[in-house]
């Protein structure tokens, strides 16, 4: 593809996307509300309009009567007029949720996964959970395809599993490329702590600015969004929040270190210290933010919604206590609003992104 093709390709596609993002975030819009936001012009906002109607994506809503000339068409997104699926892996669970083109999540189920799982192991219970959420209706039509939020180290730009934290079957495994053979669909492998915040930014649209996303659940990890997008990493390995050390005399870590955030957590978890656990998330969470300078902080997790208010008490006054100048240096501390299935919605709407989202332009 030659640099000119893929330019013209891009800009559709990036603008078909934010046409998109404005459905999302709006119950409905019409072309003018699309020039005003982007800044395009008006024939160029009927071409995309045009081609969205066309392939069922939007549809229109009604007419507004402004009192003089030509009424204006009202338009809305079409939310199930595709899904996706996404899938949660935890050390213990399988949790899927059908999420529409809207990011609404729209069924949720969660399975045991036996202990120290095979790649196998999980490749059935996916198949079997996809199975199960697409045979109702025709959502099988409509299926854009699966993400999957799975524990790290992980290489997302290849598709592998490197060697997942406390799982002795998961090293250097092709997990996207079995993943697509065993159900036939495409497949969007991603860290799980990255697909948690890839939802909140969804759900918060562009206000969200700089975030991270901390997970706690069998391990802790933290995702992040910075400069409008997903940060991965220069490897995709980026949101080993867990395994930084707040203990150099610590207790040894799954990871091999000693004294990581994890273990001293879990550590104070497993004792019944709940109290204690939650400040040395806070701890962490504290180092974050003197050194992303982060707008908001989300908490997530199986582990931490048992006991939310804890966590949530502890992190907001570190943040408050050691935020030198409130006036000037604020950050919002939050727990998510989609709860247990934050992490497999947030893969799904990866999914969506791929197919919906702003393109990667294609090389010289």
């Amino acid at each position: 593809m030659t640099r000119i093709t893929a330019d013209v390709t891009f800009l559709r596609g990036y603008n078909q996307a934010r046409v998109m993002a404005l459905g999302r975030t709006g119950r409905t819009f019409e072309r003018s509300t699309v020039v005003e936001a982007t800044g395009l012009t008006p024939q160029a906002v009927s071409k995309v309009i045009a081609r969205l109607t066309g392939d069922g994506l939007i549809r229109p809503a009604g007419v507004r009567r402004a009192g003089i000339g030509k009424p204006a068409v009202v338009y809305e997104l079409v939310p199930d007029s595709r899904y996706a699926i996404g899938a949660h892996v935890a050390r213990r669970t399988l949790r899927l949720v059908l999420v529409d083109l809207a990011g609404a999540v729209r069924h949720s189920a969660v399975s045991p996964l036996p202990g120290d799982f095979t790649p196998e192991q999980l490749l059935d219970a996916l198949a079997s959970g996809v199975g199960a959420m697409t045979t109702s209706g025709d959502v099988g039509g409509r299926l854009t395809g699966v993400g999957i939020g799975m524990i790290g180290p992980l290489d997302h730009a290849n598709g592998l599993v490197r060697g997942a934290h406390g799982l002795r079957h998961w090293h250097d495994v092709p997990l996207r490329e079995l993943a697509e053979k065993h159900l036939d669909l495409p497949v969007h492998l991603d860290k799980d702590v990255t697909a948690g915040i890839t939802a909140e930014a969804w759900r918060h649209g562009a206000t969200f600015g700089d975030a991270a996303l901390i997970m706690i659940e069998s391990g802790i990890g933290g995702g992040f969004w910075l400069g409008g997008t997903a940060h991965r990493g220069a490897h995709t390995n980026a949101g080993e929040f867990g395994h930084t050390v707040v203990d150099l005399d610590g207790p040894r870590c799954v990871c091999g270190r000693h004294g990581c955030l994890e273990i001293v957590h879990h550590h104070a978890a497993d004792a019944g210290d709940i109290a204690r656990a939650a400040r040395v998330v806070a701890v962490g969470v504290v180092n974050l933010l003197q050194t992303l300078d982060l707008a908001h902080v989300v908490l997530a997790g199986a582990d931490l919604l048992r006991h939310p208010q804890t966590y949530l008490t502890a992190v907001t006054e570190a943040v408050r206590a050691d935020a030198r100048r409130a006036d000037w240096l604020t950050t919002t501390v939050t727990l998510s609003g989609l709860g247990a299935d934050a992490i497999a919605a947030g893969a799904a709407m990866q999914v969506l992104d791929q197919h919906f989202g702003v393109p990667e332009l294609a090389p010289i």
